[in-house]
């Protein structure tokens, strides 16, 4: 059974995972949410105008009320530089799929895959899952390679199953990790 807590602060050895904050929505808007380059392979499109981050932050700050909303910023040296979110969750399988995206200044760097783990551990430690789940466009290898250096195995590949905001239809790849290989990984 899934023991929910909400988002919870966590701290890794350069960041800060927090809830967000109404005065993230300026720094989300510039450093990730209007960039076409970060978007390019996700569920929405870039941010037109502040005011639609502005509202977007809005609608999660008021999720934090809930017990199972996990959505945190990832700040690094005080500065806000991307998100990473349960996205999906079943209670009945106590199985999660977490997303995220970083500023594109930030790719590369480790950061994100520094994150997922600090997120992968919680939901492990905290929430009690079974089975953490990330997927990612074919298209975008970046983010497979997240879900490696955090521990996960590649199931396979869902065929045309996406359809990006461009209208392409994209393969998509499923990676996981369950708690025994998580305990495994964990006690090396």
């Amino acid at each position: 059974m899934l023991t929910h807590i909400g988002t919870q602060e966590i701290k890794t050895e350069r960041l800060t995972l927090r809830r967000f904050t109404i005065e993230d929505a300026k720094p989300m808007f510039d450093t990730w949410a209007n960039d076409k380059r970060v978007t390019k392979f996700l569920t929405w499109l870039p941010h037109g105008t502040l005011e639609v981050t502005e509202s977007i932050v809005s609608s999660w700050i008021k999720d934090y009320e809930k017990a199972d909303n996990y959505n945190w910023a990832i700040e690094l040296e005080g500065k806000i530089i991307g998100s990473i979110s349960v996205t999906e969750i079943d209670e009945n399988s106590e199985r999660v799929e977490i997303g995220y995206c970083i500023g594109f200044d930030f790719w590369g760097k480790g950061i994100m895959s520094e994150a997922a783990k600090a997120v992968i551990d919680f939901l492990f430690e905290k929430v009690n899952v079974h089975r953490v789940t990330i997927t990612h466009a074919t298209k975008n290898p970046a983010s497979g390679k997240v879900a490696k250096h955090c521990g996960l195995t590649l199931e396979g590949v869902r065929r045309e199953f996406f359809k990006s905001t461009c209208g392409e239809f994209l393969d998509i790849a499923v990676y996981s990790i369950l708690r025994h290989e998580w305990q495994e990984k964990s006690s090396l």
